[in-house]
């Protein structure tokens, strides 16, 4: 088999496998964050602490209740951003498949624990304190598989980075979509909240059996393995280029050096080739995790009175609608890759997103202190959502899929593990200026 004549993916069973995969890593994030409604719920008592220690009356929103949404996306994103940038050291020093295996198996674990704990008792002091413990565990493995699978993508043609981030659409849209039937059920919110959970453990054992699969494709082997199929193959041809370059050439250059640079080139020289599509990526998660759900998820309808449609305003219109849209947006760049890499009009639309932060914060969030309400008619916040969700799935995908391709093929796995750590390092300032972005309101 050689280089001229690939084989074919078959059945697109690797393809599948990496959209499985890309399910895997934001699956879990999706399915604490859609699940507000069950965790605030948890966080109610009789009496209530406030920020300052001080007994409150029962009937206020408690501080912990007020403010989880914060924390929750504060606790996520921080070790999401520790955590992948450890993966870029990590990955040279730890297998593959330890680290994405090893990942896999603590999000199970951490989501049967959440499953068993809607059936114990908790404080809501020691209740906050345990979910906001998992939610780091889960997004810090969730940021080594996340990293390990961007870099391991980055081994294949470009378009199987597509399919992890429309895998990553998914996941919300899963998540939001399992809410809304949970809800629609009529059970009690306890039963539910654990049939949501153990849905999630299912789909995490479906991504542990696929990547146990993966290997096994002669498809994916080709690529892994330096265009072959057969390691011992790949190893062959390497030597023969190391051997061949040893010689002197005809100017009596010693190509050993040049091969070695060729082979070796630092984290900081890769960074300089696509320092463009990372800040990209990283800006546009600044935006969109500033203002979702920690803002969006506050809007309230306007004309849902005591109609059923105030219960599934948010469930739809926040958390499904854009979770469908940004699924719809990076799907879109199996078919169209416009900008290209090189355009200039590619950053400028990343840039322009930022006007959706006062789009949102003059919509109906409540409650509010600051700012007017202008955009108040639910149409308002829905069309915003629209675009929004499309615009981040889409150009968040062009950027991934475009970085690991403006450098050589040998520095394509670091390309992808510096472009996972931008995508990271953007949720994580998102998070931050989330708190800022809700006090505004």
């Amino acid at each position: 088999m050689t280089s001229i004549n690939p084989p074919k993916d078959k059945y697109r069973a690797v393809w599948l496998i990496f959209f499985i995969l890309g399910l895997g890593t934001l699956l879990p994030w999706n399915f604490f964050m859609t699940a507000t409604m069950y965790f605030t719920s948890r966080l109610k008592d009789e009496v209530a602490i406030n920020i300052t220690g001080n007994l409150t009356d029962g009937v206020a929103q408690n501080y912990l209740e007020a403010k989880f949404n914060n924390f929750m996306t504060l606790c996520a994103m921080l070790p999401l951003l520790l955590f992948t940038c450890l993966n870029s050291f990590l990955h040279q020093k730890i297998p593959q498949k330890v680290r994405i295996m090893g990942s896999l198996f603590v999000i199970l674990f951490v989501f049967v624990l959440t499953a068993a704990v809607v059936k114990i008792s908790l404080s809501p002091v020691s209740f906050f304190t345990l979910t906001m413990i998992k939610i780091i565990c889960i997004n810090s493995f969730g940021a080594i598989l996340q990293g390990s699978l961007f870099g391991l993508a980055g081994l294949l043609p470009a378009t199987y980075t597509t399919p992890i981030m429309s895998g990553q659409g998914l996941a919300g849209t899963f998540a939001a979509a399992a809410m809304i039937c949970a809800i629609a059920s009529g059970s009690e919110l306890q039963d539910s909240s654990f049939g949501y959970f153990i849905t999630a453990c299912v789909v995490i054992i479906v991504a542990i059996v696929s990547y146990v699969t993966l290997p096994k494709l002669d498809f994916f082997l080709y690529y892994s393995t330096g265009n072959s199929a057969n390691p011992a193959e790949g190893v062959r041809d390497e030597e023969t280029k190391l051997d061949l370059l040893k010689k002197e050439n005809i100017n009596g250059v010693d190509n050993s050096v040049a091969f070695s640079k060729h082979t070796s080139s630092s984290v900081f020289e890769i960074f300089k080739k696509i320092w463009v599509m990372a800040l990209s990526v990283c800006f546009v998660f600044t935006v969109t995790i500033g203002t979702f759900p920690a803002v969006t998820a506050d809007v309230k309808s306007t004309i849902a009175g005591d109609s059923t449609w105030g219960k599934y305003f948010i469930p739809v219109s926040c958390f499904l609608l854009f979770n469908l849209l940004d699924w719809a947006g990076r799907s879109l760049t199996a078919i169209c890759m416009w900008p290209g890499k090189d355009s200039k009009l590619l950053p400028i639309l990343v840039v322009a997103r930022v006007v959706f932060v006062p789009l949102f914060m003059l919509c109906n969030v409540q409650k509010r202190v600051n700012l007017p309400v202008i955009f108040a008619h639910d149409v308002w916040f829905i069309i915003f959502m629209i675009v929004f969700a499309f615009s981040n799935g889409y150009l968040a995908s062009l950027c991934m899929c475009f970085g690991p391709k403006k450098v050589p093929p040998h520095e394509a796995e670091t390309a992808g593990a510096i472009m996972a750590f931008f995508l990271s390092l953007g949720l994580a300032l998102g998070a931050a200026l989330s708190f800022l972005f809700r006090a505004v309101v």
